[in-house]
């Protein structure tokens, strides 16, 4: 066990926790943010994305230890009532279905759009490649992007 200072969604969290414990299992499990979501656990579906400084990592092959003073962004943290550009035009396509996906979709969308403010269709499907959406609301989510990347 160790004690670890994490910085999640601007707030120090303290965890006292096996160093080779995932990143989902201490926000899920340890700190009652249930939502960055499970999927596959092998960082091939996207489902448990959040950032780390601003880039979309796959918290469920994230080994807390591998944090070190990074600050972890979750979708709980990416807006305080659901008002980020992209929250907001997810709901303006309508495009969860089951919804399980789309903690995980919203957070790598929202870091594409901080790196590239005004993404080509092709950035969009490269950034979007690795998560997947069973219920296939693919065409959804790039309309949303493209339209969060006007606000």
């Amino acid at each position: 066990m160790a004690k670890y200072n994490l910085k999640i969604n601007g707030k120090i969290r303290k965890v006292d926790i096996d160093p080779s414990t995932p990143m989902l299992w201490v926000l899920r499990d340890h700190l009652d943010m249930p939502g960055t979501k499970y999927g596959c656990g092998m960082a091939q579906c996207g489902a448990c994305t959040v950032h780390l400084d601003g880039t979309a990592v796959r918290s469920c092959s994230l080994p807390v230890s591998a944090i070190g003073k990074g600050a972890i962004t979750t979708i709980e943290g990416l807006s305080e009532n659901g008002t980020h550009p992209v929250q907001k035009a997810w709901i303006e396509h309508d495009v969860a279905q089951c919804g399980y996906c789309q903690s995980g979709q919203i957070m790598s969308a929202a870091a594409l759009l901080k790196d590239n403010p005004k993404p080509t269709d092709a950035d969009i499907d490269n950034a979007m490649s690795g998560n997947i959406c069973r219920c296939g609301t693919y065409l959804r989510i790039k309309e949303a992007i493209k339209t969060a990347s006007k606000n």
